[in-house]
């Protein structure tokens, strides 16, 4: 009859409809036949539609890319010389002190490395700076055989103490800021053995960051042997000095040797989705994490779409090419800013989107989104989604 709808125009009416609710699964999607165009891409094309069954909550949705080649490969034979005693100068250590130190009854060799204390919104840390090449026999076995390790200190990234990066919720591959000071990446988080540390930076950071000069002491040598006494004496009034030994030995009593092991080197990539928006919006202050959340839905439900799309967008953010060039990362710290792989697409984003001004919030935010993307509709059901994944994981 001509007074009724055919079943076509019933269909594309339904599948029109965009509904966004926080379901027991998480958010769920379910897009229709809209066209939107890409990052930077003139064409319309497409969403692709996502059941509720694709769409599981973002810290149970693991990102997938190519495995970096030097994390958990293994270094070139390292032995380590852990060490036995760490001492807090109260000024710089001389050479005639070193030497000194050196040739204490069962110490077997020493070092001297800058150190500071810095604060993080707030939060007061205790960090050695070093070199990468020459205090990397200092630290465990696991810790000294990790190649991303030394690489994100020597690219002046921080390597976090994992109980640190516990206590505080630091996630890998976020940029803090230091108090007065830079933007650090956590690159890592390792056991390091060292009581009192919460991490370590390069020589360089730590310099521009006023660290004290030559203050820290490690000692190398017979387990449980190095009297402490000798070390106050030669390092003065107002020294801190710390038996490594017992202090390992309480750690080792506290957690089980399995988790020890498990826990004892974390490097470069956030383990889902989550973290991973979560850790990219700390590129942009200001930018809500949702968003990117939102963005990362729409343009490839989060990297099971990832084109090319009929302009060439490429990858989980759907950048084009020459968008790339401009504003795409090196997330995970492999050397290469790669647009398929979601640890550099993601943070490639944030970085667009502040260079649009996202991190203003507001009129500023929305714009931002519709550089991203040329369509106030689309700008729209960003901010649809990203409402309702901060009402899923408040």
């Amino acid at each position: 009859m001509s007074g009724l709808p055919s079943l076509r125009a019933v269909l594309l009416t339904v599948l029109g409809v965009l509904a966004v609710t926080a379901a027991a699964g998480g958010v769920v999607v379910i897009m229709g036949d809209d066209l939107v165009r890409t990052a930077d891409e003139p064409v319309r094309r497409p969403i692709t539609r996502v059941t509720p069954e694709a769409a599981p909550r973002l810290d149970q949705l693991v990102p997938t890319a190519a495995p970096v080649k030097d994390f958990g490969q293994g270094g070139p034979g390292v032995t380590v010389t852990p060490p036995r005693v760490l001492a807090i100068a109260p000024g710089t250590v001389s050479k005639r002190t070193r030497l000194a130190l050196g040739a204490l009854r069962y110490v077997q060799k020493a070092a001297v490395v800058d150190a500071g204390a810095v604060k993080v919104a707030g939060t007061p840390l205790n960090l050695l700076a070093v070199d990468p090449a020459d205090f990397r026999s200092w630290t465990p076995q696991p810790v000294a055989d990790q190649p991303a390790v030394w690489s994100a200190l020597a690219r002046g990234e921080l390597v976090a103490e994992s109980g640190t990066t516990r206590k505080y919720g630091m996630i890998l591959g976020a940029m803090y800021q230091v108090d007065g000071g830079p933007r650090l990446r956590v690159a890592a988080s390792a056991m390091l053995g060292l009581n009192g540390v919460d991490g370590l930076v390069s020589t360089e950071v730590g310099r521009s960051l006023g660290f004290a000069r030559g203050v820290a002491v490690l000692l190398h040598g017979k387990p449980g042997k190095i009297g402490e006494a000798g070390v106050r004496r030669l390092l003065g009034k107002g020294a801190q000095v710390v038996v490594l030994d017992a202090a390992s030995r309480t750690r080792q009593r506290q957690q089980q040797p399995q988790q020890q092991q498990q826990q004892q080197v974390n490097v470069g990539r956030p383990g889902s989705y989550l973290e991973l928006y979560q850790a990219a919006a700390t590129r942009c202050p200001g930018l809500s994490w949702t968003v990117l959340a939102a963005i990362g839905q729409v343009e490839s439900g989060h990297g099971r779409n990832n084109g090319p799309s009929s302009a060439g967008a490429l990858g989980p953010m759907q950048f084009m090419p020459a968008t790339w060039k401009h504003y795409g990362v090196d997330g995970d710290g492999d050397g290469k800013s790669d647009i398929w792989s979601p640890y550099d697409a993601v943070p490639g984003a944030a970085n667009y989107l502040c260079a649009n001004g996202a991190g203003k919030g507001g009129q500023k935010l929305r714009k931002a989104i519709w550089f991203y993307n040329h369509s106030w509709d689309y700008v729209n059901k960003v901010m649809s989604i990203a409402e309702a994944y901060a009402r899923t994981y408040a």
